[in-house]
This record gives C-alpha cells, structure tokens and sequence, in this order.
C-alpha cells in the first residue's frame, strides 16, 4: 500500500508536470533560453536595417527637394547626353556666330558674289539662296559692326541684333535669326533690317554761375591740367585733395589750354564743368612744317570734376567725362 501510495504520488507529480505548461511557464532551460536570444537577436538586425533604408530614402527625398528649390538639374549619370546647351539657349556663342555671319551678309560686291555665297552657305539650311534675296548688283561695305542686344524666344532659338556702321555713314540694326542644337547653330531665317537706335536730347542742367569761383579756378586748374596730361604723379598731389586717386594720361597727349571754366554757385564742395584743348603728337610721316597739312592736331575734351575749398585753395577730388551739359542760368 505504502508503495502504491508513492507510486500514485509520482503518477500524479508527473500528471502535474505536464499541465503545468497550461497554466503556469517553467523556467527555461539553458539550450532554450540560448535559442530564444538567437531568434530577438535576428528581429533587431531587421530593424536596424529597415532604419537605414528609411534613411537613405529620406535623404534622396530631401536632396530632390533641395534641387527643385535651388533650381538645379540633378545629376546625370554615366552615359547621359544631356547638357546645358539643351535646355538653355547658349548667348554668348549665338552673339559671336551672329556676327560672323552679318560680316559677310552686309559686304557685297559682284567682284565678290561667288565668293559671298559659298561663305553664306555655311550658315544657312541646305536648299537656301546663297545671296538671301541680293540681286547681285551694287556694292557695300560694312565698316563696323557690334552685338546690341539678343532676343531669346525658346530654349533652341533667338534673334541677335547688330548695330552696324555701313559704307556712306549708315548706322542700322540688323536682326538674325539663329537656332541652336547639340553645340551647333545655323541662320533658321532671313535677317531684317531694322533702324537704328533713334536720337535723343540729354537732360540740360541750368544753374546759378559763380564767376569769382570760376575766374580762380581758371588760373589754378592749367598748372593741374598739364601734370595731368603727362602723368605727373608729385605735381597732380600737390593740386589733389587727400586720399584723391589721380593718375593722368602718362604723356598721350600735351596741354594746349583751359577754354572755359563753369563754377554752379554752392559751399566748400562743388561739381564744375572745365573745357580743355589737348595737343595730339603728330604720327609718324606727318607732313613737315611749311607743307600743306603741316601742324599738330588738337581737340578739345569737357571734363566735369569736384572740387573742395580747403585752406583757401581749391583742391581736386576727382574728374571724369562730363554726364550732362551745364549752362548758366538766371543769376
């Protein structure tokens, strides 16, 4: 009995045993406590991968936004064909190849015509009239001719004027159509003639005249006008106001004289207008003295500077080209 009693005992130990998982864990043995870690381990590995992908989307998001904002292009990759020239019209190159091609267009001579229109073709579609439309009489010279401006109307084309100075004293403007693809450029149309820039009047400033001011500063200014003329640097020091950057014309021209000298009445600091002749060295092979055509050259030049009154002298603190004509006004 005593046997049957332990017996049943361990029958119901073990029955207990296996319901014990039901209702309450066990604690776990070593081998799987070791596979239970190895199983948590791999789950953290996947987050921190699934973190690095987040971030390396969320920094190709960012810097495509920052492109859009800063209006830049993203990279092309290896292999790309795409370059600036495609999506934007090259100017500076347009202007240059604009100018080429109006040398040729506004010179022509029937001495020349063939020559003329194998030059012309260059710059033109295949089937076009190498003369443009020229009937192959007269003659034309261009004598100078510069960029006024380009009218960009797409990403492939645009309309670059010329200012040119034609034989007879002409000025006239003339547009040329250009397209441009894959770095090259042709003449997509006819030029036009156009008028030249019209003629105004510049603005006149009248002003109160100071004439003791102007009288002094006429026997003053020819002493500073001929150190000026030969870039004298001790003597321009001498009649300049401190800190005044003045370095003259280092001998280019000689001092002829101060024709006029305008004073606008005002303080110790003044915009005044001085008239000067300069003498031009004569070049190489000029006639001689007693021939016809013999003597210097001289032209006279307006300067406008600014003067300051400073112990009882008038000193110089700059000069330049003269922006506007000054006149004497009602005193």
């Amino acid at each position: 009995m005593v046997r049957r009693a332990l017996l049943d005992r361990g029958d119901l130990v073990s029955a207990d045993d296996e319901a014990l998982p039901l209702s309450q864990p066990l604690q776990a043995r070593p081998d799987q406590a070791a596979a239970h870690w190895r199983g948590a381990g791999g789950r953290w590995l996947v987050w921190v991968a699934r973190a690095i992908v987040w971030a390396v989307i969320l920094l190709i998001g960012y810097r495509g936004v920052l492109a859009i904002v800063d209006g830049r292009s993203p990279v092309a990759p290896a292999g790309s064909t795409s370059t600036p020239n495609d999506t934007q019209f090259p100017v500076t190159l347009a202007d240059a190849y604009a100018l080429q091609f109006g040398d040729v267009y506004l010179n022509f001579s029937p001495a020349t015509a063939a020559l003329r229109g194998r030059e012309l073709a260059r710059f033109l579609p295949p089937g076009t009239d190498p003369e443009l439309g020229w009937n192959g009489v007269g003659t034309q010279r261009v004598l100078d001719e510069q960029v006024a401006g380009v009218s960009v109307t797409g990403s492939h084309s645009g309309v670059v004027t010329l200012l040119a100075r034609l034989s007879g004293g002409r000025l006239l403007e003339l547009g040329v159509p250009v397209y441009a693809a894959h770095g090259g450029m042709i003449v997509s149309g006819d030029p036009a003639l156009l008028p030249a820039p019209a003629k105004v009047m510049p603005p006149v400033a009248s002003q109160t005249a100071d004439q003791a001011t102007a009288t002094a500063l006429a026997s003053q200014l020819p002493a500073f006008f001929e150190a000026f003329a030969s870039g004298d640097r001790t003597t321009l020091a001498r009649f300049s106001s401190p800190g005044a950057q003045i370095s003259g014309l280092g001998g280019a021209v000689s001092f002829g004289a101060i024709d006029s000298v305008f004073a606008p009445a005002g303080g110790s600091r003044r915009q005044i207008a001085v008239t000067v002749t300069w003498q031009l060295p004569a070049p190489k092979g000029a006639p001689t003295a007693g021939s016809v055509g013999a003597g210097s050259a001289s032209v006279q030049m307006t300067y406008e500077m600014t003067v300051v009154r400073q112990q009882g002298t008038w000193d110089v603190q700059s000069i330049g080209a003269a922006t506007t004509a000054l006149t004497q006004g009602p005193p």
